[in-house]
């Protein structure tokens, strides 16, 4: 199939490019600033679909809206009815069409021009009126409030709130591409005579800057945000793509004594605590118990033994571990339990626990096996 991507730079194109490729599709018709107008003409004499994403979003000059938009739309689909090529068209809008300003007036015009096309050839038109839409890849300090802050707090750069009341109405990225391969096959979603991104989203900016400061908080805190949230996920994914290529790593905590180390690496609230265990040779690490905290270990490198005796009986029950057979042991409430390295060197282990450890209810009773 041969696909021509107009705007294929920019950040809808480049997110869509990459995703058609994962998909399969190998002939792609690449059109972009810089590209020559006679290769417009030439990628519209037998492309099958058309998914034009090009225009001018900002701009001090409204000529260039103009220029931008209904201009080269106009190009566009001159070029495909020159070719007598009546393909799918995909045109990408804006809410702002519904505005009158100079970008909202330029994205109409373009509009009109797609809705004549499409009356006058009998070609299917597929109209999307995008409001705000972020993820990856995004240029900050441009037209995307997300883009710019997430990129701000990463560097510990300031950013700006006019009104902090003030509600975005925005979709992600991946949804976008998710419904323009999905209108490649002809399952578009329609409202109406237009066709938007099923998955949306209504947040303040308030909320979307306290949850980008959060984000940064969250590797001192070694927290995760909640996941099961779709919206903190995929801003959550849109924060980590801004960071700075120096900056992806960040130290952890390590409690190092004559035993080995002990590292947290995630806390929760809802979900607990994964840490990290490291025991030298010979040594013997636990030897206690909790009423209702319950954990879970894994082996990941080393041989050792995890031994458990139920605290009022005399019964040791034991469980022998190895890096080279991956397997997860329960620690139940209950239970002493404590884990030997029986190997010659370090064993790694790690830990999850189901509740942070919380010094002033610590629920951990020492106890010899």
């Amino acid at each position: 199939m041969k696909i021509l991507v107009t705007g294929s730079k920019g950040f809808i194109g480049k997110n869509l490019v990459a995703e058609l490729r994962n998909r399969g599709y190998t002939d792609l018709r690449l059109f972009d600033r810089g590209t020559d107008s006679q290769s417009l003409y030439d990628f519209t004499r037998d492309c099958d679909f058309v998914f034009h994403l090009a225009g001018v979003n900002r701009s001090k000059d409204e000529g260039e809206f103009t220029e931008g938009n209904p201009r080269l739309t106009r190009r566009l689909l001159d070029a495909l009815r020159e070719n007598c090529n009546y393909c799918p068209v995909m045109v990408a809008s804006s809410i702002q069409a519904e505005l009158d300003n100079a970008y909202g007036r330029s994205k109409k015009a373009a509009e009109d021009l797609a809705f004549a096309y499409g009356r006058e050839t009998g070609a299917k038109v597929l109209v999307y009126r995008f409001p705000n839409v972020f993820g990856k890849w995004c240029k900050p300090n441009y037209n995307s409030v997300i883009a710019t802050f997430c990129h701000n707090v990463a560097r510990d750069l300031p950013i700006h709130i006019n009104d902090p009341a003030t509600v975005l109405t925005l979709v992600y990225i991946d949804d976008v591409v998710a419904e323009l391969a999905n209108a490649l096959k002809g399952k578009e979603t329609r409202y109406g005579e237009f066709c938007q991104v099923p998955v949306v989203y209504q947040v303040t900016l308030s909320r979307i800057a306290e949850l980008i400061y959060e984000f940064r908080r969250s590797r001192e805190k070694r927290s995760i945000p909640n996941m099961a949230d779709e919206f903190t996920k995929k801003l959550y994914g849109t924060y980590l793509s801004y960071l700075p290529e120096g900056q992806f790593s960040y130290a952890l905590n390590m409690h190092v004594d004559d035993r080995g180390s002990f590292t947290e690496l995630i806390r929760t609230p809802d979900r607990g605590q994964v840490s990290v265990n490291i025991i030298k040779p010979g040594i013997t690490k636990g030897n206690h118990w909790h009423h209702t905290k319950n954990e879970k270990f894994l082996v990941v490198s080393g041989q050792g033994v995890i031994r458990f005796r139920r605290v009022d009986s005399g019964k040791v029950i034991e469980y022998f571990v190895s890096g080279d057979k991956l397997e997860v042991v329960d620690i139940p409430p209950g239970y002493t339990h404590n884990i030997q390295n029986l190997g010659n060197t370090d064993m790694v282990v790690v830990m999850w626990a189901n509740e942070p450890y919380d010094p002033q209810k610590p629920d951990t009773y020492w106890l010899e096996v």
